[in-house]
């Protein structure tokens, strides 16, 4: 009986510690400097999919697409270079 109590407890830990990181991944960029782009055409035809992007400055340091940054709606790791 108790071991059924631990493994019980444990599996909501684990799920209670996963929604907290989720959730705080969603909401990591809360001070405003995203905004949501409604999906579109490109010249060339292809269709872009609705997502959210780094507000423009005077950097590309902080944009998610460049190293070493993270995007933190989806988790991918930047790859490009930033050239200012």
């Amino acid at each position: 009986m108790m071991k059924n109590n631990f493994l019980g407890s444990f599996l909501a830990f684990i799920l209670l510690f996963s929604c907290g990181f989720s959730h705080a991944k969603i909401n990591n960029n809360v001070n405003g400097s995203s905004h949501h782009v409604n999906g579109h055409f490109k010249k060339n035809g292809t269709y872009v999919q609705p997502h959210r992007a780094t507000n423009r400055n005077e950097t590309q340091r902080d944009n998610w697409s460049s190293k070493p940054n993270v995007n933190p709606y989806n988790g991918k790791q930047g790859t490009k270079e930033s050239e200012h």
